[in-house]
């Protein structure tokens, strides 16, 4: 673990809204966020704030159709010349290659170009999509998904390390502290037949663009995966949708209980990110989090171990719902976070 830093069930984000309006997304990060604001990826500003666009400039070959809203790699252009330059960019640890343009994060831009939060914060967090994810999701001309190109595979890791690096760099002018998570959404296809990927390359994949972060960083998988696979990195935060999957997670209580020994902190997931949470209230969210726990506890883990190392987050982005129901889904995330720091956390951040 890089710092000293307490989990102290703050909230925090997964990052996207269904918004457009930077200041808008900023008003709700601060309202229910403060100590632990994500920068908010505005879904309904641009295709290019789609998770695979937002993360895809400067990547050899790549071309971003608005119009079709469409991420592929065209092969037919120079792709020598341009991973030569990806190459060099990254041996030389030129961080600007990384840099992620107003026009493909305003929310990330309209923070660096104010500085200024109402608060101060415990930490700055940001995302980058995963290499695993991207490298499935981006295909080239032919639909072929880039990550079984094993030279491509490795190309988008470093490349993604820098987007994560530069990222990075920008929010500790914010915070000494930082948090980058990298998303893996379809690590919930590992293992499966649709995808032809081993343990030692998702996990050599993922540790390259970790090996970019010099804060804490974290993994966020909103679905069922082989969560052994992501214990084994080095990673330190694991952020899982505690509302559906916090069972499967249980399964592996030894890999779960070196994770915690290690000081790994787990993001909880609890409060549902769509249209669940109109049935939900604190008392609910909180009961449930409180289940998931005793899984845990019933395989012979702590409690006061699992109570120590939780943060609490909506069990996905909320960029496609629409707003007053992401907003719900901040409101309760910040509510439950609230009930667990009143019951658990005798030293609050002030």
């Amino acid at each position: 673990m890089p710092s000293a830093f307490k989990p102290a069930w703050l909230p925090t984000a997964i990052g996207s809204l269904p918004l457009s309006d930077p200041v808008q997304a900023w008003e709700w990060t601060e309202q229910y966020l403060p100590e632990l604001p994500a920068w908010p990826q505005l879904t309904r500003r641009s295709y290019r704030e789609n998770m695979y666009a937002q993360f895809s400039e400067r990547f050899p070959g790549i071309v971003v159709d608005l119009d079709a809203e469409r991420t592929y790699l065209d092969r037919r252009k120079d792709l020598d010349r341009d991973l030569e330059r990806l190459y060099l960019a990254y041996l030389e640890q030129d961080l600007d290659y990384g840099a992620i343009g107003q026009e493909y994060a305003g929310g990330l831009h309209h923070l660096l170009k104010t500085g200024l939060l109402r608060a101060s914060p415990v930490a700055m967090k940001g995302q980058v999509t995963g290499p695993i994810s991207w490298g499935l999701m981006v295909v080239d001309e032919n639909r072929r998904p880039l990550l079984y190109d094993e030279a491509i595979a490795d190309a988008i890791a470093k490349h993604l390390r820098m987007k994560a690096s530069w990222q990075e760099q920008q929010l500790k002018a914010i915070s000494s502290q930082t948090i980058i998570f990298v998303d893996e959404p379809y690590m919930s296809s590992f293992g499966s037949a649709f995808v032809s990927l081993s343990r030692d390359q998702a996990v050599t994949l993922l540790e390259e663009v970790f090996s970019g972060i010099q804060g804490l960083k974290g993994v966020h998988c909103c679905g069922n995966t082989d969560w052994s696979v992501l214990l084994q990195t080095s990673v330190d935060i694991l952020s899982l949708d505690a509302f559906e999957y916090a069972e499967s997670l249980s399964l592996y209580p030894d890999e779960v209980a070196a994770f915690l020994d290690r000081g790994g902190i787990i993001a909880w997931g609890i409060v549902p990110a769509g249209p669940l949470v109109e049935g939900e209230t604190v008392e609910t969210l909180v009961e449930r989090l409180h289940r998931a726990l005793d899984l845990f506890v019933k395989k012979g883990i702590a409690l006061d171990r699992l109570l120590a190392s939780g943060l609490v987050t909506p069990s996905c982005g909320t960029g496609t719902v629409d707003p007053p129901t992401a907003n719900r889904v901040h409101q309760l995330t910040a509510q439950v976070s609230a009930e667990m720091r009143t019951r658990y956390v005798t030293d609050q951040p002030a």
